[in-house]
């Protein structure tokens, strides 16, 4: 059994910023369904549009008042997030991740929430609501967005400076216009119109975290070979109580949400919650990661310059 959750553990990024529910039940899941991909020669991108086309479909399923419907769409996102667990995983597990398999990745998450705005939209309209609850929808997903994008790089920042570059996923958004300027419409349609999403999404947010892009800069060039111990140390000491926040602004807990509205009927709570309870928490998380970045800063310039005047 420890040997199981070794390997289990291998494909994880680090366990240290992974979510309980994860850890429990979606990556051990997640493994299992990466292990028979490999074995039946699936590549990560082919899991990657599975999970897509069933967390559309589960979207669709919210539409109907049944409960039995309901459920099915329940247990088919459930499906889908273990999907894209194992896509992951098997990146990780046969190494073959890649840039563009990581930007399907979000881009298939964000058309699963579409498809679930849409349709519990219409089905509000059915039941008596105006065309204006889209307008709630739209600021839901707009909050979605923003709020997913700066928990997953800020987890990303953790893993850069904790655990090492090559685990982490940070990237420039100037380093990607490099990259997209070399793609041709023609030759590279769907390339191209992935890494301009990528682009936009990266850009959203570097918008809001200034000072933590300053940090990263400065290090990176001031020391180049290997960052002083103190960073990594300071760095963990002031975020990992973070973590906890940045994993709510992800999925798991807006799945939780989003079931408990389906079920008990209440749609509207779950735009609402969007709106309300986790933007307050991304407003708060984005301050204190901004002002912590600062600190580490402070710290890093001056063991720079003891070390230039050593």
């Amino acid at each position: 059994m420890s040997q199981l959750k070794s390997k289990i553990d291998n494909t994880f990024k680090s366990r240290e910023t992974e979510e309980l529910l994860d850890k429990i039940f979606y990556r051990p899941l997640g493994y299992l369904i990466a292990l028979f991909s490999k074995k039946i020669g699936m590549t990560p991108n082919t899991v990657t549009i599975l999970s897509i086309f069933i967390g559309v479909i589960a979207g669709h399923l919210f539409y109907y008042n049944n409960l039995m419907i309901n459920m099915i769409g329940i247990l088919m996102l459930i499906s889908a997030e273990a999907l894209d667990s194992a896509d992951g995983q098997l990146a990780r597990m046969t190494d073959r991740k890649s840039m563009y398999g990581r930007i399907l990745d979000g881009f298939g998450g964000n058309l699963w929430f579409i498809s679930i705005y849409i349709h519990l939209c219409f089905r509000l309209i059915e039941s008596g609501s105006s065309y204006t609850i889209f307008l709630l929808a739209i600021i839901a997903g707009i909050s979605h967005s923003l709020q997913s994008a700066m928990a997953d790089y800020y987890r990303n920042f953790y893993l850069y400076f904790v655990f090492g570059e090559n685990k982490s996923e940070v990237v420039k958004s100037n380093e990607l216009q490099i990259l997209y300027e070399e793609l041709s419409w023609r030759k590279h349609f769907i390339k191209k119109f992935l890494m301009r999403v990528y682009i936009n999404y990266t850009i959203e947010q570097e918008y809001f975290s200034k000072k933590s892009i300053n940090l990263i800069t400065f290090v990176s060039r001031q020391f180049s070979d290997q960052l002083p111990a103190e960073i990594p140390k300071m760095f963990r000491e002031k975020n990992k109580k973070l973590i906890k926040y940045y994993n709510i602004l992800t999925t798991n807990t807006r799945m939780m949400v989003l079931f408990l509205s389906i079920l008990t009927g209440y749609l509207q709570l779950y735009f609402i919650f969007e709106i309300s309870i986790l933007n307050i928490l991304l407003i708060w998380v984005v301050y204190k990661h901004e002002q912590n970045s600062q600190e580490i800063l402070e710290e890093a310039k001056r063991l720079n310059s003891e070390n230039v005047y050593a």
